[in-house]
């Protein structure tokens, strides 16, 4: 079974404000689909975090490597991909449509299957696992709203994130997340992330340390991006003496720019992104050897249905796993696929079963988020 197409799908109309840096219009798209075609008919989707002109142009350059590939070899198809383009990839855009590549190549080999690909990645370590409804800080009052309508839904565990926490003063960051743990209680895990790979961040491992120790009294799970994110130094310092564990790793790409933060302990909780790291077969391998240093993973392809699919597959096949990211509300999740993820009443969420990925998207539904896409044949 071999490639004869891609399509590269810009989903706009609907992004989700994420802490966009100035001047980026929500409108603007920053969440691409992938869609691969076979000779014999089959079809798998990818997703990538990137625009889809960046993404377009990088599989213009991959398309002549492509076409004509086996669609059920997607670890050989992707690290040839990334070793014939060692010029001009090594990160970017180009590793980042190689994830999408290498995603849609993995939902390919699970429906020639029959088999969900949490099988084919090693095997089912569990069916169901907890997401975290991901939102923004806010001023007090509407954060508060906010919350309600989150743990209304069904979360039980929640990260708030970026702006105003950590532009304003200690004060204020604390009255945030007094605010957050007052209305969700006891009963609901929070996270925070500081957004540290926010341009111009401000903050040092000062900062950083005695914020820890502030969001340990009220029972944060962890403290994500207290740094800009190529501070290694400073987060092995940081994560030595945080009172909470420390999480990055989501801007990071290739699983050789994850190896020095695994072997220097850099972070306790590691967050590889499939949808721009280099898909599921580079994560598998960051996993483990993250696995092998005693360093939990949280996957963060969080941004379309198709990322959060390829992260509960993940995540089934992985032996520590407790939660994936939900971006709440988003409609590039939950009104993309034929049939919606549905919390249970434990706020836990069911990992597919359906061969490859285990969703179906809607062709109309994506059709309204994609009016216009990239062909290649």
């Amino acid at each position: 079974m071999t490639i004869v197409s891609i399509d590269v799908c810009p989903l706009t109309g609907a992004t989700v404000d994420g802490g966009w840096p100035e001047g980026l219009k929500p409108q603007e798209n920053l969440h691409t689909l992938i869609l691969v075609r076979t000779d014999a008919g089959l079809e798998g989707f990818g997703s990538c975090y990137t625009s889809g002109s960046l993404i377009a142009a990088a599989v213009e350059l991959l398309w002549p490597l492509l076409r004509g590939q086996s669609a059920v070899e997607p670890e050989r198809v992707s690290e040839t991909l990334r070793q014939a383009t060692f010029w001009q990839g090594r990160g970017g855009s180009v590793e980042h449509a190689i994830s999408g590549i290498d995603i849609a190549l993995w939902d390919l080999m699970g429906k020639a299957c029959g088999q969900p690909v949490s099988r084919l990645l090693g095997g089912d370590y569990r069916r169901t696992i907890q997401p975290y409804g991901s939102i923004l800080f806010d001023e007090p009052e509407p954060l508060q709203r906010t919350l309600a309508e989150v743990v209304g839904r069904g979360f039980r565990a929640i990260k708030l994130g970026w702006r105003p926490f950590g532009r304003r003063d200690r004060a204020f960051d604390e009255r945030l997340v007094k605010t957050a743990r007052l209305t969700v209680g006891d009963r609901v895990a929070l996270m925070v992330d500081a957004g540290g790979s926010e341009q111009f961040w401000p903050h040092g491992t000062n900062w950083a340390r005695h914020t820890a120790a502030m969001l340990a009294d009220y029972g944060v799970a962890w403290f994500e991006e207290p740094l800009p994110p190529d501070d290694l130094d400073g987060y092995v310092a940081l994560t030595r003496v945080s009172p909470v564990p420390i999480a990055g790793g989501e801007v990071l790409t290739r699983r050789q720019s994850f190896r020095p933060w695994i072997e220097q302990r850099a972070v306790d909780i590691l967050q590889p992104d499939c949808t721009k790291n280099g898909g599921l077969s580079e994560s598998r391998r960051i996993a483990w050897l993250a696995y092998d240093h005693n360093i939990q993973v949280v996957p963060h392809g969080w941004n379309t249905a198709v990322g959060l699919a390829a992260d509960l597959q993940f995540s089934a096949a992985l032996p520590v796993a407790r939660f994936v990211e939900y971006l709440t509300p988003s409609p590039y999740i939950d009104e993309l696929t034929t049939e919606p993820f549905r919390l249970d009443d434990h706020g836990l969420l069911t990992i597919p079963s359906k061969p490859g990925l285990g969703i179906e998207i809607d062709p109309d539904k994506l059709k309204r988020f994609c009016p216009a896409r990239v062909e290649f044949r």
